[in-house]
């Protein structure tokens, strides 16, 4: 007769129920009209790693769900997958590659499409495997991929469908733009860290007046894409300018004092620099104003061909130069030390670039309006009860 262990040991048992339950095909379901379905699909786990306490977690809460469905009599299935998570895999890979001593250049399109499967089948199995080891009762014969033909076909089909009717649109707007991904990411996705920098004190010339125009930026390369300057309509200092125009110092250009409110009278000297093409609240007043939009930097973080003779140097190579110009020429006032919160891409942890882009877009307010009303109306119920207040703003 065996001893019974003193203490518990999982190797011993888990692995052979779990393998019993596949064997049975407990976790199988089909359509019974004697049964009410049940069911829940996976946010799936991205191929980019393994799973985590969070994905624990997680999984053991649907898990507990489906069983509790499943006893109950319920036709209930709960679907796996996993995610490709195309960007964040993508830089898994290269940093893989990079170990190797190699680039996407070097590789070539067709290599880096086969090193990127690989790791899917490496870190997809894995996380198959982990999931297993949970002990978690999903479909596996229903197992998909993210990136399966027949998902991709589902998404065309949404994608036309809402296009179809209206909700999706393209556009020029502000996103943020990372440039060593090279991929715009939504503001969830950017995280933001205390740097140091400087406030830039810089004097922009009157044409009618020939007086001198102070204001401070933090971002002085930006100045090759300004389209105008900004002060407040109400600032008595500077009623007599009203309709007047700047010289750009860098460019010898031309560009229109505007009256708008985004001009603080109460902040600095009441005078702002208006770039549309990089920074959001520039781009609201560039609409307000009907301004040209000109982007001076790329999407791989050099300058590009607006910035006259900085083109092709790398952003902050090129805020250097135009610092040391501008101090030469006397349009420098003075260079204030300053601690900001800058956003950065949370993959890569490289600064994000406000920029304006040619983006895909979905019109929120008729979909988020059916959303709101099944909250509303009791069909769906929160627990606690104050996440209704959390998800109705959200």
């Amino acid at each position: 007769m065996k001893e019974l262990a003193k203490q518990y040991d999982p190797s011993q048992v888990e692995d052979r129920i779990y393998q019993f339950w596949l064997d049975g095909g407990y976790f199988h379901t089909k359509a019974d009209p004697d049964k009410k379905p049940y069911t829940i699909v996976m946010p799936p786990p991205n191929v980019t790693g393994q799973l985590h306490m969070g994905h624990a977690v997680d999984n053991t809460m649907q898990d507990i769900l489906i069983r509790t469905k499943r006893m109950q009599g319920y036709a209930a299935l709960w679907v796996p997958g996993t995610d490709h998570a195309s960007i964040a895999t993508e830089a898994k890979v290269v940093e893989a590659m990079r170990q190797e001593g190699l680039t996407k250049e070097m590789v070539g399109r067709d290599g880096f499409l086969d090193r990127a499967w690989a790791w899917k089948t490496k870190f997809g199995n894995r996380i198959v495997s982990q999931l297993k080891k949970l002990g978690s009762s999903c479909d596996w014969e229903r197992e998909r991929f993210t990136m399966d033909e027949g998902c991709s076909e589902a998404v065309k089909e949404v994608f036309v469908r809402l296009y179809d009717k209206g909700l999706i649109y393209r556009g020029n707007r502000m996103v943020n733009w990372c440039p060593h991904c090279n991929t715009s990411i939504s503001d969830a996705e950017v995280e933001y860290e205390e740097k140091d920098g400087s406030f830039w004190h810089l004097l922009y010339p009157v044409k009618e007046t020939g007086e001198m125009l102070e204001l401070a930026t933090t971002r002085p390369e930006t100045m090759l894409g300004d389209t105008a300057v900004a002060i407040n309509g109400d600032d008595p200092r500077y009623a007599h300018l009203h309709g007047c125009h700047v010289v750009l110092p860098l460019l010898n250009k031309e560009i229109p004092i505007v009256c708008d409110e985004h001009a603080d009278m109460t902040k600095g000297t009441g005078v702002v620099k208006i770039t549309p093409a990089h920074d959001p609240n520039d781009f609201e007043v560039g609409l307000r104003h009907n301004l040209e939009v000109i982007r001076c930097i790329s999407d791989d973080g050099t300058m590009n061909e607006n910035a006259g003779k900085y083109e092709g140097m790398d952003r902050y190579a090129c805020r250097k130069a135009v610092v040391a110009y501008l101090e030469a020429q006397g349009y420098l006032v003075k260079t204030e030390p300053y601690s900001h919160n800058v956003g950065t891409c949370y993959r890569c942890h490289n600064d994000v670039e406000p920029l304006i882009s040619a983006q895909w877009f979905v019109k929120m307010a008729p979909l988020a309006k059916e959303a709101i009303r099944v909250v509303e109306d009791g069909t769906i119920k929160f627990v606690p009860e104050r996440f209704t207040k959390t998800y109705i703003n959200w």
